[in-house]
């Protein structure tokens, strides 16, 4: 920030991955498309979530805290399939293990809350992808609700969130609502008018095709 003359940032991104300036990781590409787009991005790699003032390296962003546990989900990173700890994480320099947390969303937006309560809160990645709904969690052999209200997140983006998330920083920007970007998940106060699919007969009907 001191050596490109910033008082402040706009988006601050927090993986718990080591940062590798490389498109195999989803917070260097994100972040290039937010600054690619005009935005100040910092980056908070691997914070010590063991220290309460970890988010607080930049200040507070002035549109919103993007949170990722990184390249794989934390639980997985944690334990193997047999409930093990791991001994190493090939996503922290040295290999260490240790280094992120349990259900890192959660602790990382506590924290971002805690030290930032009025930030708002994105969340992406492949751990944000595979909890955005309710879903079977293994770890616990529970069935779990959505990461959303777990991290009390505003946002959540899913898959390749690119576009979504220079989208929902416009929007921050311009004091518009988050309700319908593609790609997003997010908490509504009016319920959602069900939609029928069609059975696998009408649809091949529709297409002039009949099932024998």
């Amino acid at each position: 920030m001191l050596q490109r003359g910033w008082d402040f940032v706009d988006v601050v991104l927090v993986t718990g991955d080591a940062y590798v300036d490389h498109p195999a990781f989803g917070t260097a590409v994100i972040g290039r498309m937010l600054e690619q787009a005009g935005y100040r991005v910092g980056i908070i790699a691997m914070p010590d979530w063991r220290d309460p003032d970890c988010m607080t390296v930049f200040g507070r962003p002035r549109l919103f805290f993007g949170i990722g546990s990184g390249n794989v989900d934390s639980m997985l990173s944690r334990y193997t399939a047999f409930l093990k700890v791991r001994r190493d994480d090939p996503y922290v320099p040295g290999g260490q293990a240790g280094k992120k947390p349990e259900r890192a969303l959660i602790v990382y937006s506590n924290l971002a809350k805690s030290s930032f309560k009025e930030s708002r809160i994105v969340l992406g990645g492949i751990e944000a992808s595979m909890r955005r709904i309710v879903h079977y969690d293994f770890w616990s052999d529970t069935v779990r609700r959505s990461i959303l209200a777990d991290t009390r997140a505003d946002i959540l983006a899913y898959g390749m969130a690119e576009k979504s998330v220079v989208a929902i920083a416009d929007r921050l920007r311009d004091g518009k609502p988050l309700e319908g970007i593609p790609g997003t998940v997010h908490f509504r106060r009016e319920p959602v008018e069900a939609v029928t699919l069609p059975s696998e007969e009408e649809a091949m009907a529709s297409t002039g095709y009949l099932l024998k």
